[in-house]
């Protein structure tokens, strides 16, 4: 059961970037959260998500720690990427919404009580679980911010010091 949940949120996650394309996540994420994303970052960092996604449904079985972290990714990008901003917004529309709250909170909740349920997982693997998603969730976000610092940029001028 877990590794079917596992494809049916990697599913949600292709609909969800389709969602957040489709309705210019790009725009409202530079100017709601301040992001500095472009469309390559958008596309480069979705192809890795599902891709990941895919690693996860394909290892739930044999190691369901990856389902696991791939859940809290979705639970963790729905909440703070999607729900707190709309709230705390008043109300404007974040891209993304809409999968974030019908797809990933109930499939990653699914994910998360089928584990503890089955005795794949106890309290501490779903801490680590969401301390993984987390950290994968942060990762891309990082490496925005730090694309424009003069260490990490790779231009000729720059590069030559």
């Amino acid at each position: 059961m877990l590794a079917i949940l596992a494809w049916l949120a990697m599913a949600a996650y292709a609909a969800h970037v389709l969602e957040e394309y489709t309705l210019d996540w790009r725009n409202w994420a530079r100017a709601v959260i301040g992001l500095p994303v472009e469309w390559s970052d958008f596309f480069v960092t979705n192809s890795v998500v599902v891709a990941l996604g895919i690693a996860a449904a394909m290892l739930a079985e044999t190691f369901p720690f990856a389902a696991l972290t791939y859940a809290a990714l979705m639970l963790v990008n729905a909440v703070f990427f999607h729900i707190l901003p709309f709230l705390r917004t008043g109300g404007r529309f974040s891209p993304g919404l809409f999968t974030a709250v019908t797809m990933f909170l109930p499939l990653g909740l699914a994910v998360m009580v089928e584990a503890i349920r089955s005795g794949t997982a106890g309290p501490a693997t779903i801490v680590l679980a969401f301390v993984g998603g987390g950290l994968l969730m942060a990762y891309p976000v990082v490496l925005l911010k730090l694309k424009d610092l003069p260490y990490f940029r790779q231009s000729s001028e720059e590069a030559r010091g």
